[in-house]
């Protein structure tokens, strides 16, 4: 069942009221009042049931998520500051000051999966819908950066060791007793594994590979004496930690994270960071308003024709209109997307000097989407994600 905000207008006998004694010129105060928080309720109804205990109100939701955002917190973080801080109650829909947050971190968690995409989108476009008049320029700049998963080395030997502790997991859930648990041989190999002295190489490369060994063979085990309707059951991990003990350096598509397989190996040419790893972000900005219209999310490493199209769908599924022109780099090679026209930079053979100008202005316009996404990085969360 939806839940339902408290009435703001209500005096409380013995607290004040939060308008009372908070500054209303404050950003967030400023931010509240422009926000359509009913919207949401209509928007957000659909996923809630009819019957059963109320959850939290939508208004707590959405608020919670935003202020993380704003302000670069996680999920326990965003409560902790949340207490001490009288205008995150105010934006959140609470009328009185409370000494703790109404809710627990794992609900922000499970309110993400209940809206989905389409939801996440949804407080996006009003985001979006709040700088007016200024999101009506035609021309945007595309541009693609790599949001990276906090990966830490050596890969195949920790996902190696975690998959030794899975399967010992699953066994005990499942009742099955193993031929060996490995607890301390497990131990021993990584203090070898992880030795700091250069003349342990062998010792070092040895200790790695009989942990990989260990792993493949408790992985055959399990599948051996598990039950048909407990290999089923655990039948997509199972083969996911096959794959992953089977992949060799040069493998096409290798999984360096387990609990996040769509992380990838990019290569984006920068001189001081040969290859990073994560996802792919495409980020479409207005050229004259530089607000975000669009930004998608992919997985592995598609090319730039594919990643065009499916920002430019977004944009258009937010704003409602398509662009009449997308200044991208030279990676992409289709001329013409939909309604939009494809603009790269070139050495203008064929073109007046007023069009040579006034491509020119556009792509030093287009440079200005750099330092954004480099604010994004570093102010709102993109540059690492430890997932």
């Amino acid at each position: 069942m939806i839940g339902k905000s408290p009435n703001q207008n209500q005096k409380h006998l013995f607290l004040s009221n939060l308008a009372e004694f908070i500054n209303p010129q404050h950003e967030l105060c400023l931010l509240a009042d422009e926000i359509d928080w009913r919207q949401f309720d209509a928007d957000f109804a659909p996923f809630y049931a009819e019957v059963g205990c109320p959850a939290k109100p939508v208004r707590l939701m959405v608020g919670l998520l935003i202020v993380k955002q704003l302000y670069n917190l996680g999920e326990e973080t965003v409560m902790a500051e949340g207490v001490s801080n009288p205008y995150f109650h105010s934006f959140c829909g609470e009328s009185v000051f409370q000494w703790k947050f109404p809710c627990d971190p794992s609900d922000l968690v499970h309110f993400r999966h209940r809206i989905g995409v389409e939801g996440v989108e949804r407080i996006l476009a009003v985001s979006i819908f709040l700088h007016g008049e200024e999101i009506l320029d035609e021309d945007v700049s595309i541009d693609t950066t790599v949001q990276e998963k906090n990966i830490t080395y050596p890969t195949d030997t920790k996902q190696a060791v975690k998959i030794i502790r899975k399967c010992r997991q699953i066994a005990k859930n499942e009742g099955v007793k193993q031929r060996q648990s490995y607890r301390r041989v497990v131990k021993d190999l990584l203090k070898k594994a992880n030795a700091k002295s250069q003349q342990k190489a062998k010792e070092k490369k040895k200790a790695r590979k009989k942990l990989k060994t260990i792993a493949s063979r408790v992985v055959r085990e399990l599948k051996r004496k598990l039950s048909a309707d407990a290999v089923h059951k655990h039948e997509e991990k199972l083969e996911l930690y096959e794959q992953v003990l089977n992949q060799t350096k040069d493998s096409p598509k290798k999984i360096y994270l387990m609990h996040a397989p769509e992380a990838a190996c990019i290569a984006k040419g920068k001189e001081h960071k040969k290859y990073e790893f994560g996802s792919k972000v495409t980020f479409a900005v207005g050229q004259l308003s530089n607000v975000f219209k669009a930004a998608v999310s992919f997985r592995g490493n598609p090319n730039d024709n594919q990643r065009l199209e499916k920002t430019l769908e977004q944009q258009k599924r937010l704003t409602g209109a398509s662009p009449k022109r997308a200044f991208t780099d030279r990676g992409c090679r289709s001329q013409k997307i939909g309604e939009t026209e494809i603009i790269v930079p070139s050495n203008g053979v064929g073109l007046s000097a007023a069009e040579r100008t006034r491509l020119r202005k556009s792509f030093r316009r287009r440079a200005g989407i750099e330092p954004i996404i480099g604010h994004t990085k570093s102010d709102f969360g993109l540059e690492s994600q430890t997932i």
